[in-house]
């Protein structure tokens, strides 16, 4: 079985079937108006996916950080999945991966300015956001809220990855779907990550109609780029390194990622040798896990250095049981996304034409009285209707 090839546990289905109705009849009360989604007077977007992990949620909201960040005070709500806390916490330079979580924290660590908060009640953190001033929030991004329909998002970003498909999918526990392929209908933007650097341009046409999506969504494509290799710890030794030059180096590539696979062959294709040690995404490492990386680490031959993700590094930074002497050779590996097809420009276009007309929106509201009685919908984005299909992209 190839790495990349989709694992669907058929004798699951039962169970998964039985998920599939509770998660069906939680969506038409939503659908219905039973339960209340909760609309607010700022742009919001929501970055999520269908499936559990892996479809590089924490890479792609950084992007939108980047792409809003001069012109708008840009918050980051999470719920904050790991973290030993509970509640409304507004991160500051003391908090660790531990308090908010590891991707909020690898978020907040790499762009210090951020407004970051984590809350699981995304109501409740909205509300929260809303009340700092100074500037005020003028964006707010959903990390991982596709599912959290008490929020009606204004604009909502729905990733798959190019190597398991939600139309290739299953429910949980038999795929890793949360919820049925139907859910993609609330998107206005679907984007298509992780896609392989040599994809061709027939195989855009093959997954925008295997998508099948509705003529109001709008589809991208993106990719992983990888940047210079970063010290974790460090220590007056190389504190960057590009991929070229591990040509003579053995890497020992320490994840606990939903999906290293990826990572994996970028590194063979610089590194003299590349062994994985891999846990599951989210993983909190023990004492134990850090004399087998020592282990590891120390079997290899020659020039050796141990690589790992930036959100698993966000986890060691803190760790009490690194070894003081593998320190100075543990690395990061930063990425960033980037959007195919010569459509960067217009991807850009869509999400600032979404903010700048729902903040006009807003200011207009409030030199009118109204107040906070809109809801920041993204208008024309089409939730809901029905229609012809739309094959085609961009």
């Amino acid at each position: 079985m190839s790495e990349h090839q989709i694992k669907i546990y058929r004798w699951l289905y039962p169970a998964a079937w039985i998920y599939r109705m509770i998660v069906g009849v939680r969506n038409r009360l939503f659908d219905w108006g039973v339960l209340k989604s909760s609309g607010f007077d700022i742009p919001l977007i929501s970055v999520g996916n269908l499936a559990v992990g892996g479809t590089g949620k924490t890479p792609h909201t950084e992007y939108l950080i980047r792409l809003l960040g001069d012109k708008y005070r840009v918050a980051v709500l999470s719920r904050g999945y790991g973290r030993r806390t509970s509640g409304y916490l507004l991160a500051t330079p003391h908090s660790t991966a531990q308090t908010i979580g590891d991707e909020p924290y690898q978020m907040y660590a790499k762009f210090p300015a951020l407004t970051l908060a984590v809350d699981e009640d995304r109501c409740r953190g909205i509300r929260n956001l809303l009340a700092l001033n100074n500037p005020p929030v003028g964006v707010i991004l959903l990390d991982d809220a596709f599912q959290h329909r008490y929020v009606k998002p204004g604009l909502s970003i729905l990733l798959t990855d190019y190597h398991r498909l939600f139309c290739d999918d299953a429910m949980l526990p038999a795929g890793r779907l949360r919820e049925p392929v139907s859910g993609k209908n609330r998107a206005q933007i679907i984007v298509v990550t992780k896609c392989p650097a040599d994809i061709k341009p027939i195989d855009f046409n093959i997954v925008a109609k295997r998508l099948n999506l509705y003529p109001y969504q709008r589809l991208y494509f993106s990719t992983f780029r990888y940047g210079n290799l970063r010290a974790v710890f460090p220590s007056g030794r190389e504190e960057e390194r590009p991929l070229s030059s591990l040509g003579s180096v053995s890497v020992l590539l320490l994840t606990g990622i939903a999906s290293p696979a990826s990572l994996f062959e970028k590194l063979r294709e610089y590194a003299r040798e590349v062994e994985s040690l891999a846990f599951s995404d989210h993983h909190e490492f023990t004492q134990r896990d850090m004399e087998l990386v020592a282990e590891r680490f120390n079997a290899l031959k020659g020039e050796r250095l141990v690589v790992t993700t930036e959100k698993d590094a966000v986890r060691l930074i803190h760790h009490s049981s690194v070894d003081e002497g593998l320190k100075p050779y543990i690395y990061a590996l930063p990425v960033e996304v980037e959007i195919l097809q010569d459509k960067q420009d217009k991807f850009n276009q869509h999400i600032i034409n979404y903010v700048r007309k729902n903040t006009r929106n807003r200011s207009l509201s409030e030199a009118e009285g109204g107040g906070g009685s809109g809801n920041g919908h993204y208008s024309g984005d089409g939730t809901g209707q029905s229609g012809e299909r739309n094959n085609g992209q961009g």
